[in-house]
């Protein structure tokens, strides 16, 4: 299930915030703060293995040296000396913003095939369980199936229940560029479903990366689904708090601060993305022009202003939608702050219509699907408001035009 699929039992968000106050104290008195201690990750491995290595007698640059820095450092090696740290680092280069894109495609296919042989050899560890050798197995498939020929991993991390981001179109050539943040219980897993597909990130990027090609066929396009943060677990603590989305955010202005050229890019936030997306707003570069949120519990602020944001914040919610039932406040640190699509909140609000339920929204032939490939592509004089108002169309180009017939 990705980002609240099913219809939750609404009074759980309700007594979570009534317990908000106890939350805090438990909080203040340490008893949320425990950890428990973790081997070294896999990732963890890979990228203490480059802090300590070198080429040809020289140390290698910090892992989390700014994308630029690194950025120069692989542009001043050859092909063969790129592939080769690919070949010895796979999980560190996959990961590192700042890397050439093919390489990370190339170094993530790596990763991929060794932690298939370790799922593998798991699934008939006779000191797991029949459901740990299932999880095994649906793990290895899952990797295999992300290994294909014409996939094009950006960031992969198998620690936990994974993370993993994928491209669709040219990244490097890319004139616009759409990324999907997904919500509650999105993973390595749920990554991609065959029934229900465009609930998950595959399903949503493949069907806006094909609406935004009918959108405007002469643009260049490439879109992201972007599962590389820690999604809350079903209904909870974490999917009520901020604190998933505080981590999310700052993988995502990583991510975005690393991307390729300078084409505009556009944010596609549904569930709690779009709570990831309201914590990022403030710091996002320049160049993200939208952020566009659907099926929100909200942003985290009282307002569109208070996203302190140069991008243009766009919401929609369908009727059917019963995410609407959830208390659009914040107490304690518990919900999300007001409703996005509140006249009070003050973002453009737009038609829905067709998608049905909270997660219908990236389903072809759904308003919801064509005004997201409309604002990713740029052509907001197409985009159909929710109501014809001022606030919707204020500054648009060609805001006189009523939308598509």
């Amino acid at each position: 299930m990705t980002s609240f699929d099913t219809s939750p039992q609404l009074n759980v968000w309700r007594a979570l915030l009534a317990l908000a106050v106890v939350f805090v104290m438990l909080a203040t008195t340490g008893w949320t703060a425990l950890r428990t201690h973790r081997s070294s990750t896999p990732l963890q491995a890979s990228i203490s293995s480059w802090d300590h290595g070198r080429l040809h007698g020289h140390r290698l640059p910090d892992a989390d040296a700014t994308p630029a820095r690194l950025s120069r450092f692989f542009a001043s090696l050859t092909v063969q000396e790129r592939a080769e740290l690919a070949r010895r680092y796979p999980l560190a280069v996959g990961n590192m913003n700042g890397a050439p894109v093919a390489l990370r495609y190339r170094a993530n296919k790596l990763a991929l095939a060794a932690q298939r042989k370790v799922e593998l050899k798991r699934m008939h560890d006779p000191r797991l369980s029949p459901s740990g050798q299932q999880e095994a197995g649906r793990r290895m498939h899952r990797y295999e199936s992300l290994m294909h020929e014409g996939r094009h991993i950006l960031a992969f991390d198998p620690e936990g229940t994974g993370r993993v981001a994928e491209v669709f179109g040219s990244l490097q050539h890319a004139e616009r560029v759409s990324v999907i943040v997904p919500g509650v219980d999105t993973d390595l897993l749920t990554f991609q479903k065959t029934n229900r597909m465009y609930t998950a990130p595959v399903g949503m990027a493949k069907s806006l990366y094909a609406a935004e090609k009918a959108a405007s066929p002469s643009t260049r396009t490439a879109v992201i689904a972007w599962a590389d943060y820690t999604a809350p677990a079903g209904l909870g603590i974490d999917s009520a708090t901020a604190m998933r989305a505080q981590d999310g955010a700052v993988r995502l202005n990583a991510l975005l601060r690393a991307l390729p050229g300078k084409a505009p890019v556009s944010l596609f936030c549904h569930s709690y993305g779009s709570v990831v997306c309201g914590v990022a707003a403030h710091t996002l570069p320049g160049r993200v022009a939208d952020i566009a949120v659907a099926a929100s519990p909200g942003m985290r602020v009282s307002k569109a202003a208070s996203l302190h944001t140069g991008a243009r914040v766009w919401a929609m919610r369908d009727a059917t939608d019963w995410i609407q039932d959830v208390p659009y406040m914040e107490v304690g640190g518990l919900g999300h702050g007001a409703d996005p699509v509140s006249r009070a909140f003050g973002a453009r609000v737009l038609s829905a219509e067709g998608a049905k339920g909270h997660a219908g929204y990236f389903e072809p032939g759904t308003a919801s699907l064509l005004n997201f490939a409309d604002i990713g592509v740029g052509a907001y004089q197409s985009v159909v408001c929710e109501h014809e108002d001022q606030v919707c169309r204020a500054g648009l180009s060609g805001a006189a035009a009523a939308g598509r017939a």
